[in-house]
């Protein structure tokens, strides 16, 4: 399967592997989309090869990704990652860090461990009083014991500016040192991700009805960002309202089906704000004649919901919190943004640079 490598997924594990010879700890961030599970697992298997390692731990921010990585790592390896009697390692959430007990733990003495960190970034801290709980963990049991770790991240800052687990910074200045570093810029060049196309949703003649006691008044507004800052009206309630959804989603219909005339398997996602946002973009889209699946945290077997559209012709699906980072369906092409989430982060995490077309409302 070596042959399959990217470019740059061979460049990274040579520069890994001479980087363990003489330091532990190796960080790469590589655009979202550009196959950083698959480069872990080439890099798990080379250690493995040279007689470096015993065993692969690999750590993620959802079960999801968990599954994704148990799936590539087997493939690559040839052997189990699922923990069980005769697997090479075994694959967990971070939530799942805190409920392994000691003699797990134990393995990282008595054992050459690769850990993998996948998204890294959700863990922070460099020491334990400035830790979430998640880096608490790394902190606490793995840094100092493991043979060798991996971190891997997309979108490598935080939120709250805190610093991240196993990461190191330039002194003063405070920037992230990577040890290999791939971009959007490098990603597109080389093939790798699409050029996403982002249209903004605005409105030059927003009208606000407002109803008194015993009047009701009008105003009219020049663009959603004046309501927005004029009026109660909130961001939440605006993605709520059926002609803001059957707007984006028109748009969306329209855009999926000239790509379908190329690829007649495209497909697009929606991302809900949460369960009850999601059934109202289901019935639009009914209403539209388009067939959709819903997933959400609640979903039942919800990796096999995913797992199903991924292979199906189904033409959307409308998910909340459950398709951004690590999930990998190259046949989604566009998505329409409708989360209350508004945070640059989130917003790379979601679109993963693996969507032709992405519509953003507001």
């Amino acid at each position: 399967m070596t042959t399959l490598l990217r470019d740059w997924q061979r460049r990274c594990i040579d520069t890994a592997l001479e980087h363990f010879t003489t330091t532990p700890h190796f960080f790469c961030q590589a655009t979202p989309g550009a196959g950083k599970t698959r480069m872990a697992a080439e890099l798990a298997n080379r250690l493995l090869e040279q007689d470096r390692i015993d065993l692969v731990l690999c750590f993620a921010p959802s079960c999801q990704v968990v599954e994704g990585f148990r799936s590539s790592f087997a493939a690559v390896l040839g052997r189990r990652l699922d923990g069980q009697l005769g697997a090479v390692g075994a694959a967990f959430t971070y939530q799942a860090m805190e409920y392994r007990d000691e003699a797990f733990w134990r393995l990282l003495d008595d054992y050459r461990v690769f850990a993998v960190f996948d998204e890294i970034h959700h863990c922070a801290g460099h020491d334990v009083l400035l830790s979430n709980a998640w880096g608490q963990q790394i902190l606490q049991r793995v840094q100092d014991r493991a043979t060798f770790t991996l971190a891997l991240s997309g979108t490598p800052w935080r939120s709250d500016d805190r610093a991240i687990a196993l990461a190191r910074y330039s002194t003063p200045e405070g920037y992230l040192i990577c040890d290999y570093r791939y971009g959007l810029k490098e990603a597109i060049a080389d093939g790798v991700c699409r050029s996403p196309r982002i249209v903004l949703l605005d409105n030059q003649k927003v009208k606000l009805t407002e109803e008194l006691d015993t009047e009701s008044t009008v105003r009219m507004f020049p663009s959603i960002a004046k309501l927005l800052g004029e009026s109660p009206v909130t961001y939440e309630e605006l993605l709520r309202h059926d002609e803001v959804i059957d707007q984006l989603l028109g748009l969306g219909c329209s855009k999926l089906d000239e790509l379908r005339l190329i690829k007649p398997d495209a497909a697009g996602l929606v991302v809900a704000t949460d369960i009850e946002h999601a059934q109202q973009i289901a019935l639009a889209l009914e209403t539209l004649g388009e067939g959709c699946r819903i997933v959400t945290n609640k979903t039942p077997a919800a990796q096999q919901v995913i797992n199903a559209f991924r292979h199906s012709a189904c033409r959307w699906i409308i998910a909340v919190g459950m398709i951004s980072e690590g999930t990998d369906i190259p046949r989604l092409q566009v998505c329409c943004y409708l989360s209350r989430i508004r945070t640059e982060l989130h917003y790379r995490q979601v679109c993963g640079f693996r969507s032709t077309v992405t519509g953003r409302f507001g």
